[in-house]
């Protein structure tokens, strides 16, 4: 863009963005996120460190678990799970045909099989526990569950089944950091955080997440076992650290299993820690947002709004909107993008990708028929009411302009 050179990086930044009047997602950084990374760079030390140890013990004692790994993204956090409970050639893991790519592609990579279950339905996008028991075979190894939008899956009956079947339940925690379980009835024990729900748990901390370091993610755990696991199979199976030798605690070090290098740096460890401790206001903020979207569309005629009846204490991640049928969701979007509101789609049927067709499978209408009506609309702390009232205005003139 000619001209830039002129402005400040903020002003670049603004010009860059100013397509969205309202984005999908904006970061809630200030001064404490400065600090931060002054911090850092003052202290002359980037890469994992002590300010990697503080996020994990910060992050652990959030959740209510014993350990918590940090790790470079989430996609590797799901990748180390994965390989902690040696999932590979030969093993089917069961997960939502509704997700982002990750869960399945890290299958894949591990040499396994992924094997793809349907929702609930269009008002409850989460996997469901009576598809998940329907796909079981004597090849199935583990049971993977997405927290879709920071809403928790029907945990108690997905546990059931992994005990009574002696299968391994992994929580994709990505959408859901901050979320508890509250339903009294059929959730017992109630108020356990998401992370806390299953054998291993796997978070994201990419730029549009709740909480937002840019990369960086995390993988819990309360068995002292996989933890130990998960810190070698981090760190190309090493026994001894940069950091641990820069203190003098061992020069040498044994390598003893195959690893990866999906460290965490410094700068994303201390971005981490700032957005941690806001992380309580910041859902309470978005929970505000959803409840005027929710009062402002409930009863728009063949709109369905998911989890509008939902008992849990949600992280109020994404504010999705299923569309009466697919041609009312593309005006709908066209409109928004229109008066320059950015919107996205969370998320396309993992199994009709091209490089999952091999791993096709039937009875998942309910994925299919969210995947093509469902649209994202902007939901972020600092985002206004008027804000949010406007994109319902227009979401209701389309509405009525095709009944």
């Amino acid at each position: 863009m000619q001209g830039l050179k002129n402005f400040s990086p903020r002003e670049r930044g603004n010009l860059i963005s100013s397509k969205w009047h309202i984005p999908l997602s904006d970061l809630d950084y200030g001064a404490e996120e400065e600090d931060a990374v002054l911090r850092v760079l003052r202290s002359k030390w980037l890469s994992m460190g002590a300010e990697v140890e503080a996020f994990e013990r910060e992050f652990a004692d959030f959740l209510g678990v014993r350990h918590a790994v940090a790790v470079t993204n989430g996609t590797a956090a799901l990748h180390l799970s994965y390989l902690a409970f040696g999932l590979g050639p030969g093993d089917e893991i069961i997960q939502p045909a509704v997700n982002f790519v990750a869960a399945a592609n890290m299958t894949v990579a591990v040499g396994a099989t992924p094997i793809f279950a349907d929702i609930v339905g269009l008002e409850e996008p989460t996997i469901n526990p009576a598809d998940i028991e329907c796909r079981i075979t004597k090849h199935t190894k583990a049971v993977v569950v997405m927290h879709y939008g920071g809403y928790i899956c029907r945990m108690h009956e997905i546990s059931l089944i992994c005990q009574r079947h002696r299968l391994t339940l992994i929580e994709d925690a990505c959408h859901a950091v901050g979320a508890r379980y509250l339903d009294q009835e059929r959730c017992p024990p109630h108020g356990r955080m998401a992370g806390n729900l299953g054998d291993i748990a796997c978070f994201s901390f990419f730029s549009n997440k709740n909480l937002a370091s840019g990369e960086g993610g995390m993988v819990v755990t309360n068995q002292s076992d996989l933890a130990d696991r998960l810190r070698l199979l981090r760190s190309h199976g090493m026994t001894r650290l940069a950091w641990d030798r820069y203190h003098g605690r061992g020069g040498f070090y044994d390598v003893v299993l195959h690893g990866y290098n999906y460290r965490l740096d410094e700068l994303r460890a201390a971005l981490g820690r700032s957005q941690l401790r806001k992380l309580v206001h910041i859902n309470r903020l978005r929970k505000q947002l959803v409840s005027v979207y929710q009062r402002n569309l409930t009863g728009l005629q063949g709109w369905i709004i998911p989890f509008a009846d939902c008992c849990s204490d949600s992280a109020y991640h994404l504010m999705a909107l299923v569309a009466p049928d697919e041609e009312t969701r593309k005006r709908t979007v066209e409109a928004l993008e229109k008066a320059g509101i950015q919107t996205s789609w969370h998320y396309p049927c993992i199994p009709d990708f091209e490089a999952f067709k091999r791993f096709r499978r039937n009875g998942i209408e309910h994925s299919r028929s969210y995947a093509k009506r469902v649209m994202t609309l902007p939901l972020f702390a600092s985002m206004t009411k008027s804000q949010v009232e406007k994109i319902c205005s227009i979401i209701r003139n389309v509405s009525v302009e095709t009944s």
